[in-house]
């Protein structure tokens, strides 16, 4: 992306690594039980939806304010999300591996987040 004008949210390295949780979230809640289809296979999908959704929500808001309070609301959604996966993992619907790369990838798009809205925050 060096060099590149940020035309779109999807240009975004944030808003790109958050996707690949998303997919990854996807696939491996494939694998839970059918009683959790509206428990929390349901709650660990929307929460991961919702980390891109709001970047993306954000990206569109004309106001550097406005768009933290949507960067936050990811933040939050990402922390949701780590902690389906510590209950996954818990009640073993995943296993120490899976949530262990699960967790790394969840860790790296909150640092990638967090830099994200300090950036945003210097334009207020």
């Amino acid at each position: 992306m060096e060099n590149k004008t940020i035309k779109s949210f999807t240009d975004l390295l944030v808003w790109r690594q958050a996707h690949e949780l998303v997919l990854e979230i996807y696939k491996v809640t494939k694998t839970f039980p059918t009683e959790e289809k509206y428990g929390l296979t349901d709650q660990i999908r929307r929460a991961a939806i919702s980390i891109t959704s709001n970047i993306a929500e954000g990206f569109s808001r004309g106001g550097y304010k406005e768009k933290c309070q949507f960067y936050y609301m990811s933040l939050g959604s990402l922390t949701e999300v780590q902690n389906q996966l510590l209950v996954a993992r818990d009640v073993g619907y995943i296993s120490s591996l899976e949530f262990n790369r699960m967790a790394e990838k969840t860790i790296s798009v909150q640092k990638l987040l967090n830099r994200f809205i300090s950036t945003t925050k210097s334009f207020i």
